[in-house]
């Protein structure tokens, strides 16, 4: 795990280290310069760090900008010049994880006639959290703060919440026949899901609740011709009968689906076809 004013790797063996911020660099950093919150972040990030001698919280690169940035620059054997060149730094919202390196030590990366970049590593947060592609036809059901459970790649279950749901639809990865929308979840407990990387996982999503169901097998539902359902229910004698029965809420976790406007009672046996 990389953190804040720590190396993200070195180019010409000079590090380039990492600091905290929501906004990528963009730009360079010079007195002058004009203001913009990315100056701010990298002015909050000085304070933070103890380099801040007489810097104000503000949005423009002052020369106490330029007299902190020098002495952050010395801390980390730099040359001192009090301003900041793109790509010799890199700014990510917290601290991050690498997840793949793409040259060599030594390799030569991107350049060429147009002078233009290239990918030296790929990072991740380090904030344990899953991604799933939903079919943008079920978009609406879901909402963020919805409770899930997630089933690990040991089979087993950890409880989770929806933190975002995405609003742009893509072509999905996962080999869905139509559309998504990206859909995050975070953990209610990291520790709990272990230490796979980057690992499938089953996620049931719980967009309604109710108390005091009623709830049968999924499998004991007998479709009617006239478009309802029916569960087949056995008697101490051994006789069987059909009794209608409504449709709610269901479990699709743990195959049960909630049951209404019916005369069945509870502890009444009913019949699962054998498949």
């Amino acid at each position: 795990m990389i953190k804040e004013d720590q190396p993200v790797y070195s180019l010409s063996n000079e590090p380039v280290p990492l600091l905290y911020s929501p906004i990528p660099a963009y730009r360079a950093f010079y007195v002058g310069m004009s203001d913009g919150t990315d100056v701010g972040e990298l002015t909050h990030d000085l304070i933070a760090l103890g380099y801040g001698d007489g810097l104000a919280q503000t949005d423009g690169y002052s020369a106490a900008t330029a007299a902190a940035v020098k002495r952050w620059q010395r801390s980390l054997g730099l040359p001192a010049t009090g301003q900041i060149l793109l790509g010799e730094v890199v700014f990510e919202p917290g601290p991050i994880r690498v997840t793949s390196v793409t040259p060599t030590a030594g390799e030569s990366v991107g350049g060429g006639a147009a002078g233009g970049g290239g990918t030296v590593l790929s990072a991740a947060s380090t904030t344990r959290r899953i991604s799933i592609d939903l079919d943008v036809g079920q978009q609406s059901e879901v909402a963020v703060g919805d409770k899930v459970t997630i089933t690990l790649p040991n089979n087993a279950t950890t409880p989770g919440v929806i933190s975002s749901v995405g609003t742009v639809a893509t072509s999905s990865s996962s080999g869905s026949s139509g559309p998504t929308v990206t859909v995050l979840v975070n953990p209610t407990d990291p520790a709990a899901t272990g230490t796979w990387d980057q690992a499938p996982v089953t996620v049931t999503i719980t967009t309604g609740t109710v108390t005091h169901a009623l709830v049968v097998p999924v499998a004991a539902l007998r479709a009617e011709p006239d478009g309802g359902y029916a569960v087949e229910v056995a008697g101490a004698d051994g006789a069987r009968r059909l009794v209608p029965v409504g449709l709610g809420l269901f479990d699709d976790a743990n195959g049960m689906v909630q049951v209404t406007g019916t005369s069945l009672a509870v502890g009444q046996q009913v019949v699962v076809p054998q498949l």
